[in-house]
């Protein structure tokens, strides 16, 4: 198959074509031709008004539901709500029943090839069935296609498990990933620990439990070496025990969920359970020191931290609510409202590196993974727009900034 995209706007730091506008030719998957001017006849022609091009972006922390919740989002759904908001590779969270914590669901995974672009990455467990008591078997895991290792939410309870595990990786490079959250500080808190809470009357989560986990794991990776992901940061203690962790040269990564640098606790005046989220929104000097952070590249990742959950589990009072919101689609044009077009697309891109995934490139003689977009054209983000199959979203009725018009990736594309 052959596809053209014309007069593309190349945002790609690093690319000989970053900024110019040119013609992009891919055949079988591959980029056969960049140049000003390609007139050829092809199968698929881009040629969206303001059309700009990058590789295709990444999110490191995705949830679907199959196998076991398939009522939240089946894989198929679930690859076309990434594919149409411009994601060619995610990395799904084994928050799935029965866990993904051996080789047959990660063959299972595997068999769900899609006709969308989006390719699955897996995080396998760490710990067998998720409960903290045994570590899974990591290696096997990992020649079986697995990227990391983690739990999801739930925190490593045990500090010699997870002194063992960063010892163990290191044999094949792997990757541990540690929720940071104290087990023990509140485990049912609601919302951030501050005066909002208490003016309002719900359960609070205080930073100190993120901060003390977040010590400890430090502390840990310091004795042994390995690599170790902290997904989730959200308070301003955190964020200088990281500096000074990467500082001191420690191999650590972190990531930020967008709805932590969008919201500050304010917004949850009127009780709506779809700000129930993991970690908890917190103040608006966390807020800021957050968005300080990514931009001096102390956290490495923003991640959508795409949570679909059926109605029953939501729309309930806000203490009794699940933790979590969908937002794959309105990932770039909530981010392109509080950082540059060129921050942007660097943050969508990057990331793939601390997960061992090969970094695509817009060179001819390259395989296509591509993501195509509007920097500039304005909406605001309704429920008719929602793509997933949960409608759980906090980000409902927002203005955004910027429209994905689709991707390319493996030889298929996804164009709308």
């Amino acid at each position: 198959m052959k596809i053209l995209l014309k007069n593309s706007t190349v945002l790609q730091h690093g690319s000989r074509f970053h900024s110019k506008i040119v013609d992009i030719l891919i055949k079988e998957g591959k980029i056969i031709d960049i140049s000003d001017n390609i007139d050829v006849s092809a199968e698929v022609i881009v040629s969206n008004n303001n059309l700009h091009v990058s590789s295709g972006w990444f999110d490191s922390s995705v949830c679907f539901g199959e196998p076991g919740f398939e009522e939240r989002e089946t894989i198929q759904n679930g690859l076309k709500t990434a594919s149409h908001s411009g994601f060619t590779d995610i990395c799904l969270q084994p928050d799935t029943l029965p866990k993904i914590d051996n080789n047959s669901l990660l063959t299972f995974l595997k068999a769900h090839s899609s006709k969308y672009p989006c390719k699955i990455h897996p995080i396998a467990c760490f710990s067998i069935n998720g409960k903290g008591k045994k570590m899974t078997e990591f290696y096997d895991l990992h020649k079986g296609g697995a990227v990391a290792f983690g739990d999801f939410l739930i925190p490593i309870k045990n500090p010699n498990l997870l002194k063992s595990s960063l010892l163990y990786v290191q044999t094949f490079d792997g990757l541990i990933i540690s929720t940071p959250r104290d087990p023990y500080i509140n485990l049912n808190g609601s919302v951030n620990e501050g005066v909002k809470s208490t003016q309002l009357g719900l359960s609070s989560i205080p930073s100190i439990a993120e901060k003390i986990q977040i010590q400890r794991d430090i502390s840990i990776l310091e004795y042994t070496g390995g690599k170790l992901h902290i997904p989730y940061i959200s308070s301003l203690e955190s964020i200088e025990i990281i500096r000074n962790a990467k500082k001191n040269g420690l191999n650590i990564s972190t990531s930020v969920p967008i709805a932590n640098l969008i919201f500050n606790d304010d917004i949850l005046d009127g009780f709506n359970s779809n700000y129930k989220l993991y970690p908890p929104i917190r103040s608006k000097e966390d807020q800021k020191e957050l968005k300080e952070a990514v931009l001096d590249g102390t956290i490495d990742v923003v991640t959508s931290h795409h949570q679909p959950l059926n109605p029953e589990l939501k729309q309930v009072d806000f203490n009794s609510a699940e933790y979590g919101t969908i937002s794959l689609e309105v990932m770039f044009g909530v981010l392109n409202k509080i950082f540059s077009i060129e921050k942007v697309i660097d943050l969508l891109t990057k990331g793939r590196s601390i997960f061992n995934i090969n970094e695509p490139k817009i060179e001819i003689g390259e395989k296509a993974c591509l993501t195509f977009f509007d920097p500039s054209k304005r909406d605001v983000f309704t429920e008719d727009k929602i793509v997933s199959t949960s409608k759980n979203c906090a980000f409902l009725n927002m203005e955004t900034i910027g429209k994905v018009y689709g991707c390319i990736n493996h030889d298929k594309i996804y164009y709308h």
